[in-house]
């Protein structure tokens, strides 16, 4: 067990606090809905019937898919697009898929790689874009499902206020849709963009995400 600790210990941290977070989120969601409701003059709702509404699903959905979208944008961009002197990114000149010596697949795969790699053709292709493919899925269905809680949730405020409810595709084109969307995916795409720009100058000794703290400022595609 103490191997297996240390093994996955960083993935380990990072389920840790998800979980807490999200907890923590379901609550203070809860005791917010709960004031906005008192304030309108209805009546408090538990926590499980918070974490099972419309509310509480369309706000972590929307999270989800802006996280997503981060990572599948930067897999992709980082096959084609370089930032000299970013630990982020591949050095200037070797943009593309890499041929089949440097993925090792293929007949230049090693006893070590997975199956899939040395096989050839669909599967091949198949694993090289696995994991830009997952994104991609997680990215659409928290997408669709922030959509789905978010017209849920939406038309719960018309009806309250006697006004019609709207369609899913309706919503979709709606302001409020777009205004939580952009929300996310302008912090998260800042958030990148910080980290490709702030690593070419700054270091974090011991870091696989930044150079080493000796490395020039030019040097690409190395970490620490």
């Amino acid at each position: 067990m103490k191997r297996f600790v240390k093994e996955n210990s960083l993935s380990l941290f990072f389920l840790v606090a998800f979980v807490l977070a999200l907890v923590g989120q379901s609550f203070a969601g809860n005791a917010a809905a709960n004031d906005r409701l008192l304030s309108e003059g209805g009546a408090p709702i538990s926590w499980a019937r918070y974490v099972t509404s419309s509310d509480f699903a369309v706000d972590v959905a929307e999270n989800w898919q802006s996280e997503y979208l981060q990572f599948l944008l930067f897999i992709l961009a980082t096959v084609w697009l370089v930032q000299r002197g970013s630990p982020e990114s591949k050095k200037p000149g070797e943009e593309g898929g890499e041929s089949d010596a440097e993925q090792k697949t293929g007949r230049h795969a090693t006893p070590g790689s997975p199956e899939w790699a040395r096989a050839t053709g669909l599967r091949q292709t198949l694993y090289g874009n696995s994991l830009g493919a997952l994104m991609g899925v997680i990215f659409v269905l928290s997408w669709l499902g922030q959509s789905v809680a978010g017209t849920a949730g939406y038309n719960e405020q018309r009806l309250a206020q006697l006004q019609d409810p709207v369609s899913w595709g309706g919503y979709v084109a709606s302001g409020d849709f777009w205004d939580r969307t952009l929300q996310n995916w302008q912090s998260e795409l800042l958030a990148v963009l910080s980290m490709v720009v702030f690593s070419i100058y700054l270091r974090q000794r011991g870091s696989p995400e930044s150079k080493p703290v000796g490395a020039p400022h030019r040097q690409t595609d190395v970490e620490g």
